[in-house]
């Protein structure tokens, strides 16, 4: 299939966000004495910290305003950004079809936090929609943020090629009737 538009995820995908989003979250789990082992901080990769927040809650008998402590994980991973590099193998796809076809990301975070990493990164400007958690009822791996993506390039799902870094986000693309590109099989082809 030659897609009629793409769609990436951020974390993990266009961004080498998770080493210092798994430090932010180090630091809100000891605050509040939670348990959250970093296989599983990566098993949730595209899933909005407040739901993380509020399943380990439940899980471990604890009463916590989740909402609340998913902003301290925020305001402790902003001081972070500024360490973020761009993940260059899928950078460059997203550059390479720059004003060829449309293009959105679809990502679990924050419209604030994707907004500064894109920012970061210098790439925003390739973008014609950035789709966050709070635009979606339901999360990864729900496909409604890669379908409010297509939506919003205009392209339909059974056109888009997305790309995605973690099994959740996949498991979404492929309910959206996407095709699903796994980065991480990308990433490690192109290391040497």
């Amino acid at each position: 299939m030659i897609p009629k538009g793409l769609i990436f995820d951020c974390d993990g995908t266009l961004a080498d966000t998770m080493p210092l989003h798994w430090h932010a979250w180090q630091i809100v789990t000891q605050r509040h004495d939670l348990h959250f082992p970093e296989d599983r901080f990566y098993a949730f990769g595209g899933v909005p910290s407040r739901d993380i927040l509020k399943l380990l809650a439940e899980e471990q008998g604890r009463s916590l305003d989740h909402i609340a402590v998913a902003h301290e994980k925020e305001e402790a991973y902003l001081p972070l950004m500024a360490r973020i590099e761009p993940i260059h193998a899928v950078v460059e796809i997203a550059k390479a079809n720059h004003g060829k076809i449309p293009m959105a990301v679809a990502s679990g975070g924050t419209q604030k936090v994707i907004g500064l990493v894109l920012d970061h990164l210098k790439i925003r400007h390739l973008f014609d929609a950035v789709v966050t958690s709070e635009m979606v009822k339901h999360q990864k791996p729900a496909p409604d943020i890669f379908l409010e993506g297509a939506r919003r390039i205009g392209v339909d799902p059974g056109f888009c090629r997305a790309y995605e870094d973690t099994d959740l986000g996949l498991t979404a693309i492929r309910a959206a009737g996407m095709e699903a590109v796994d980065v991480r099989k990308l990433r490690d082809q192109l290391q040497f």
